[in-house]
């Protein structure tokens, strides 16, 4: 019998590959998903950065329980005088639309990267370090050449890239943006990642590179300080376990919001199914219309109240209503890997969109998570002191019945929830293989009820969809606007299978 397969899914071919690469070479999922995630700096220098955070969701081998590791940014521990802060804003043009977005030294939250990295390494990694590193080291010194997604999102956030002259330098040499298919290289950034392999986290809190974020901020207009960085600490959570139908899904737990209004989202689902009803655009949307409220009238304590099961009336009541009716873009990425003992990491991780500034001569950005309306959940640059900032981000683990394993995430700022909540439907209930089930197209509904669409729903759909919402906008191909959902499936007798989201020009790859 040969021996089953591995699989990872990822937002781009060389941080699949750079995965595979250690699958290959004897690594877990987890050694492979800390390769990815290394490659992501590189690869995926507007989404992913050593200066940002995120979030891992780890299963090991034979085990049903999973748990989740939160290395996303934290809130400085005191604001620093108005007038001596750098946060201003930008315009980021999508083409279609602008968004305003803020950098500067002021916009940046304290990093969980480096000490994400070596939590994850610490508990569950097979390879040192130091080999873990060697894909993402040798395509920052190579060279890779930039994708044309890449090369587009490098147009998007051209005043982010342009701000110093350091960005420039590696981003848009001699002043010009660098075109896709040009060679996109960052000798800086791999000097600093054979440092942190060899170094450990401490580099990143009170050795060199600590030294210099914490100078960086206090010379140009930042919150951050030495004891900001000393006092961070991964903090590991039991996931927000839900069923839906005999699966057993694990979610990103509070304080982040994505899990929580997930679970809303497949509760509701489920009891729209329970009433007779096919779960199809229609119920999809009017249960995200559903999860926008019930966001506004529970906030922070929705995850507390689903899982005492104090919400089940309420659920109930939400599709008896409905059931009568007519029919930004964030800097965010993520990396499954299943390999071939059945061991599952969910990687999600962000930097925003970076603050403009790079962080000595050490080839990344510090994030601008203190400038993101929808992180702080309020003005931007209005914060609370010392608190771990919630996140949209919910890499998701699912356990079926028949020993199927899954992991799945996405990037998409407030579309990461509807985006993995369609794709979890169409595996669970509509019983599609991963290709199809991140191919299907998908909707999106906004709080202030604008109903989103993408092309591939049959006339009568997008008619209940148009009459879900006072505004209606269909989208006239697939877009990275509703997501980039990376999946990994496993069975121990069936082997992997992975499907990469075309949307954010994804990949995957069987070992």
């Amino acid at each position: 019998m040969n021996k089953p397969q591995s699989v990872v899914a990822a937002g781009h071919a060389l941080t699949a590959e750079a995965a595979a690469e250690i699958l290959a070479d004897g690594g877990n999922a987890f050694d492979a998903a800390i390769a990815g995630v290394c490659m992501s700096f590189v690869a995926e220098a507007v989404f992913a950065s050593p200066g940002g955070g995120g979030f891992l969701m780890a299963r090991a081998a034979g085990q049903r329980d999973a748990r989740l590791f939160d290395f996303f940014v934290e809130t400085p521990l005191k604001h620093r005088s108005a007038d001596e802060v750098s946060f201003f804003p930008i315009q980021a043009d999508f083409g279609p639309a602008t968004q305003e977005f803020h950098i500067g030294l002021g916009s940046s939250a304290t990093p969980g990267m480096a000490q994400g990295l070596f939590a994850m390494h610490e508990a569950y990694a097979r390879l040192p370090m130091t080999r873990l590193v060697e894909p993402a080291i040798r395509a920052a010194r190579q060279g890779l050449p930039l994708s044309d997604f890449q090369a587009y999102l490098f147009t998007v956030i051209a005043p982010i890239l342009k701000e110093s002259a350091e960005a420039q330098a590696i981003f848009a040499p001699g002043g010009e943006l660098l075109k896709a298919g040009d060679t996109f290289r960052n000798e800086g950034l791999a000097e600093t990642l054979a440092w942190l392999a060899e170094d450990g986290a401490q580099l990143f809190v009170d050795g060199d590179i600590g030294q210099a974020i914490a100078a960086q901020s206090r010379d140009l207009g930042g919150h951050l300080t030495l004891d900001d960085l000393k006092r961070y600490e991964v903090r590991l959570r039991d996931p927000l376990f839900w069923r839906f139908g005999s699966a057993s899904v694990a979610l990103n737990p509070p304080p982040s919001a994505g899990g929580a209004l997930i679970a809303y989202g497949l509760s509701y689902l489920e009891a729209h199914a329970e009433r007779g009803s096919i779960i199809d655009a229609h119920a999809l949307g009017t249960a995200m219309i559903a999860s926008n409220q019930v966001r506004k009238s529970h906030g922070e304590q929705l995850g507390v109240r689903l899982a005492r099961g104090q919400l089940m009336q309420e659920i109930a009541a939400a599709v008896a209503a409905t059931s009568t009716a007519p029919r930004a873009y964030r800097g965010t990425t993520h990396i499954s890997v299943i390999d071939a003992d059945g061991n599952t990491a969910g990687v999600s991780l962000s930097n925003g969109e970076g603050n403009g500034f790079i962080v000595g001569d050490h080839g990344f950005m510090l994030n601008n998570m203190l400038g993101e309306e929808d992180v702080v959940d309020g003005a931007p640059g209005e914060w609370r002191e010392g608190a771990r900032m919630s996140s949209m981000m919910a890499p998701t683990i699912i356990l079926e019945a028949d020993g199927t394993v899954m992991a799945l995430g996405t990037g998409g700022s407030n579309r990461i929830r509807t985006a993995i909540l369609q794709v979890t439907v169409n595996l669970l209930a509509h019983r599609m293989d991963v290709d199809a089930a991140v191919l299907a197209p998908r909707l999106h509904v906004e709080r202030c009820g604008t109903v989103s669409f993408e092309p591939g729903f049959s006339e009568e759909e997008e008619a209940a969809l148009r009459s879900l919402g006072q505004e209606a906008k269909a989208w006239p191909e697939r877009n990275l606007f509703f997501g980039g959902v990376h999946v990994a499936r496993w069975h121990e007798g069936r082997g992997g299978e992975g499907a990469g989201d075309p949307r954010r020009q994804g990949g995957a790859i069987v070992v």
